[in-house]
């Protein structure tokens, strides 16, 4: 009897495969919210599990995304952010809304990061979201609230103004703006990721392992928000690996072992933001609308 080894051409069958899964759930992702996308990452992870194609931290993949996601440096990169933003608000907060269609002092501010999600075919806003650092002063929330003793004297970075395009494209610009913004606080050095959430907009951050700040599950009213309760939520940026690795989380992978050349954010450039505001002419800055109630994380 001729045999026919393939144990050679194994590794190919697997990488083939893993490949399709990523596909796979980067397809899913791009359909569902954020639970149904941990739902659908699980399943692929427990099949990919069972032919132990789990990359090793040396091998990170990469995987390319159809559009980029940058901070913005530059007026034309803000008034991009600043179009979305609105557009994004005015779905769900049109009350807000009408108050953002200018920049905001927060969005000059030394210590105030603003990402921007641009289509590749086109170089249309898709997503933006604000990160604020308490590197220049104290972070928006705490104008209702006073942060617990295990969160003062560290570096902290607030997610603020996050707003994507409808559809199911910008249910994936949602996650990768998150990467994004944990990529970043890895960068700048941040400790602990922090951020005011209404209902039911908290529970995607309890389920990426984000924890009470307070009691558990407790809604603060925000009196710079309109008195609207938040929960406030706190992520420790070293230690996310391995609590994701420990939980066998459905995003570990996507997270930490895909590599996206398209979220742009070198680290000297992140750590050089937190001491650089986005440049702006006079006339900008007079237009620009002081916006005092801060709507978080829409």
């Amino acid at each position: 009897m001729i045999g026919i080894d393939l144990s050679r051409d194994r590794p190919d069958q697997l990488a083939g495969l893993l490949l399709r899964i990523v596909n796979y759930f980067t397809e899913r992702m791009m359909k569902m919210e954020t639970q149904d996308c941990l739902d659908a990452i699980q399943g692929a992870y427990v099949n990919a599990n069972k032919f132990n194609t789990a990359p090793l931290a040396s091998d990170m993949q990469t995987e390319r995304l159809l559009f980029t996601v940058k901070m913005a440096t530059s007026e034309e990169d803000l008034a991009k952010a600043v179009s979305i933003r609105h557009r994004a608000y005015a779905r769900h907060v049109p009350a807000v809304a009408q108050m953002l269609t200018q920049a905001e002092t927060y969005d000059f501010e030394k210590g105030s990061v603003i990402l921007l999600a641009e289509s590749k075919l086109d170089g249309s806003p898709i997503g933006t979201m604000r990160i604020q650092t308490n590197s220049n002063r104290g972070l928006i929330l705490e104008q209702s609230v006073e942060l617990p003793t295990w969160l003062q004297g560290l570096s902290l970075a607030e997610a603020t103004r996050l707003g994507v395009v409808e559809g199911r494209i910008g249910r994936l610009v949602k996650t990768v703006l998150f990467k994004a913004y944990y990529q970043f606080c890895q960068l700048a050095g941040i400790d602990w990721m922090v951020i005011a959430a209404r209902y039911p907009l908290d529970r995607q951050y309890v389920a990426l392992q984000f924890q009470d700040v307070y009691q558990d599950g407790e809604y603060v009213p925000m009196s710079h928000a309109g008195n609207i309760p938040h929960r406030v939520l706190a992520f420790e940026v070293e230690t996310a690996q391995a609590r994701w690795a420990a939980s066998n989380h459905p995003l570990l992978h996507f997270m930490c072992g895909i590599h996206h050349p398209d979220i742009m954010i070198p680290e000297s450039e992140a750590i050089e933001a937190l001491s650089r505001p986005i440049p702006s002419n006079e006339a900008t800055l007079h237009a620009q609308v002081r916006q005092e109630e801060v709507v978080t994380m829409t």
